[in-house]
């Protein structure tokens, strides 16, 4: 019987076409890339709730993961703040697997067949984007090329660079990891037609008309029109925002799934655009600067999330002479979060800020792309810049406690639920973004113990200090293709473990 091509092949075979010299590198990274996605995948059968997986059981040396059919999963103590790719195989009884789309398949769960074509598509994708990426110096100047740096995107999502509908050619084009230039364009779309948010700039208007700009993989795949040239940018971490040459960064409807979700710019996002950026603005000035929140300049939608852009305020806007302003998820590729000093001063600015506007009402998330921090020309933490409020979580109750005036806003950015508040917060902030700068349990425990003491002793602190630290089942999302919204597991807190350590 004749087998499709896998992933890497047909990976490999579109790079022979589109660009040969970038091939032996490519090969070369491939067993890398299966041991991160691995290892990832690893994290989540060793602390999400998958209902296959029936008991766990901790040896002196290993893990072993009972399952529903009877057989057992063998890999290493999985530590589920570890970032390095420490798992290069696991056995499934007494069958070595190595790469993870492999071993998905052998499972045989519900909904893995598809799971295992993401994987693939994965490690694939890791490692074309380990392959092309070049080396910039220490401190870039402009924040696209802080962002290409990060090439093995999300640090603990088994699809961390699975784009599916994205040949090599698309990859090498669009993604930022390659550095390329995009071209964006604009479509006309009639005026009395689109909910607007904001100032629309009078370049982006022809009499009646708005100009929407969009990018040429959404018009060529998913709109299938044309469009009009309109300016050259560079993509960001999240594929579909783009920085202009002159700073404003343009958020695109790119309709394709990364890692668990199909990306678009909904009618809700762009009604709550305008509120929300008035609301980080009056947050952001009760901070004693220790925050700032990129302003919304304008947002349209043409009655379609497929055909619809934001226009947001570049961080860059809030750096000093001498200053660096750099996506947390960019810190791992410097040196800086080796020292335990850095470390605990980094995550002592962070927990400052974000527990305060929790208390306050406001749970960002705080993950690695949206979370930038200010550093000085030493690489001394100094501020932070937020961007993109559109899956933060608001409680109107806390809000007004504070003399604030909740936006007029409903649906689901807002609840007074504690704990989906703390959750909102903890899990892209603790077991996200500071986890994945300090990459260890170890590391993030000692850096948290350094900080803590010098935190107002808020609600949101007790409830950080007690009980398991809340993160995004990730893999669990994307086996539950029939169950909305996030879904949640609890982590060993590296607080608790780290006092632990301390008493003995």
């Amino acid at each position: 019987m004749h087998r499709p091509p896998t992933a890497e092949a047909r990976m490999a075979e579109e790079l022979a076409a589109v660009r040969p010299a970038l091939l032996p590198r490519f090969t070369a990274e491939l067993p890398g890339a299966r041991a991160a996605v691995l290892t990832r995948l690893w994290r989540a059968f060793a602390h999400e709730p998958l209902p296959w997986i029936t008991g766990r059981v901790r040896g002196a040396h290993s893990l072993a993961l009972r399952l529903a059919d009877g057989r057992t999963l063998y890999g290493p103590h999985a530590d589920p703040y570890a970032t390095s790719a420490y798992v290069t195989e696991v056995r499934l009884d007494r069958a070595r697997e190595v790469d993870p789309a492999a071993l998905m398949t052998a499972l045989g769960v519900p909904d893995g067949a598809c799971f295992a074509a993401e994987l693939a598509d994965s490690v694939a994708s890791l490692a074309l984007s380990r392959a092309a990426a070049g080396h910039p110096r220490e401190w870039p100047e402009h924040d696209w090329e802080w962002e290409r740096r990060v090439t093995d995107g999300h640090p603990y999502h088994p699809n961390c660079r699975s784009r599916p509908g994205f040949s090599v050619a698309d990859q090498l084009a669009y993604g930022p990891e390659h550095g390329p230039v995009v071209k964006l364009g604009t479509v006309p779309v009639p005026a009395d037609g689109c909910l607007v948010a904001g100032d629309w700039p009078a370049e982006l208007r022809d009499g009646k008309r708005l100009l929407l700009p969009v990018h040429p993989w959404q018009a060529d795949r998913v709109l299938k029109r044309s469009y009009d040239p309109w300016r050259p940018a560079r993509p960001l971490l999240s594929l579909r925002t783009l920085a202009l040459p002159d700073g404003p960064h343009v958020k695109t409807a790119l309709s394709a799934r990364l890692t668990s979700s199909v990306r678009d710019i909904s009618p809700y996002s762009v009604e709550a655009a305008a509120p929300l950026s008035a609301l980080g603005e009056e947050l952001a000035a009760r901070t004693d600067g220790l925050l700032h929140v990129t302003r919304t300049l304008g947002a349209v939608s043409a009655g379609s999330p497929d055909l619809a852009a934001l226009l947001r305020e570049s961080p860059e806007v809030y750096a000093a002479p001498g200053e660096r302003v750099v996506p947390v998820a960019a810190l791992a590729t410097t040196a800086l979060p080796e020292s335990p000093g850095w470390l605990a001063a980094f995550a002592r600015l962070a927990l400052t800020v974000g527990l305060h506007l929790l208390d306050l009402g406001v749970a960002l998330e705080a993950h690695g792309q949206n979370l930038l921090v200010v550093l000085a020309a030493d690489g001394t933490p100094l501020r932070l810049v937020y961007r993109d409020l559109a899956d933060i979580r608001i409680s109107p109750a806390r809000l007004a406690r504070h003399g604030i005036a909740p936006p007029a806003l409903t649906g689901r950015l807002v609840t007074d639920d504690e704990p989906a508040l703390c959750r909102k917060l903890f899990g892209s902030l603790v077991a996200g973004a500071l986890a994945a700068t300090a990459g260890s349990g170890p590391a993030l425990g000692a850096a948290l113990s350094a900080a803590v003491p010098d935190l107002p002793g808020t609600p949101g602190l007790r409830a950080l200090l007690h009980g398991p630290l809340p993160a995004k089942a990730l893999t669990l999302m994307r086996l539950s293709p029939r169950t909305p919204g996030d879904q949640w597991t609890s982590l060993p807190n590296p607080l608790v473990l780290e006092a632990c350590r301390s008493d003995q």
